[in-house]
């Protein structure tokens, strides 16, 4: 009886030891999971949109041809209001204030008040595309310091009111771009939009159109 009593006692201590060893194995294969989600929320990989001649990519560096197609795709998203600025205009913000700056982000709530007590955005209709000939190029992206550039956007914008147009123009928009790394899921660029540089925006010349 002693016996059986001893063995039973060592088989208790072993799976007892294997329960321990089994619990240890799991949280450390939690925490290295959790580590690596940590690292792969934050490294980015930017690849270049041309790579004819082949090309050299580090982690976190972000190519001029990407700092200026994210600039043009979200101010374009921004200034698309299809139906009603009054109600486009405030839903384009919502949607992309994670690519904004938390400091553009309320410069535009405030525009957006302003010009909707002045009446500006009821029923109208605005878009920006691209000037043709105007596309990217490197000049066209300047950095100011590490993970911050000034992209210059030339565009044709167009609006409309009640079916008549009120405005076909060309414009220059110099647009501040900086690193923000947020979630990856709601920002996946790494990049913000922070509003205009100097001079601002201004209306481009008929010999700057061509």
């Amino acid at each position: 009886m002693f016996k059986y009593r001893s063995q039973n006692l060592n088989l208790r201590l072993v799976v007892f030891i294997l329960l321990a060893v089994i619990a240890v194995q799991v949280v450390y294969i939690v925490m290295q999971n959790s580590l690596l989600a940590r690292s792969l929320a934050v490294r980015r990989v930017h690849i270049p949109p041309d790579l004819s001649n082949g090309a050299t990519v580090a982690l976190d560096e972000v190519p001029k041809p990407n700092v200026y197609a994210f600039a043009y795709r979200v101010f374009q998203q921004l200034n698309y209001w299809p139906d009603n600025g009054e109600e486009d205009y405030g839903k384009e913000i919502y949607a992309l204030q994670h690519m904004l700056t938390p400091t553009f982000l309320e410069r535009l709530k405030a525009d957006l008040h302003a010009r909707g007590q002045g009446g500006e955005l009821r029923g109208r209709i605005r878009f920006v595309q691209e000037m043709f000939g105007h596309g990217y190029s490197e000049e066209r992206v300047k950095v100011l310091a590490p993970g911050v550039w000034v992209v210059t956007l030339d565009l044709n914008v167009v609006e409309y009111v009640k079916g008549m147009k009120v405005k076909d123009l060309t414009a220059r928009y110099p647009i501040r771009v900086v690193r923000h790394d947020v979630s990856i899921d709601q920002n996946p660029w790494g990049l913000a939009l922070d509003g205009f540089a100097e001079p601002g925006p201004r209306r481009l010349e008929p010999e700057e159109d061509k």
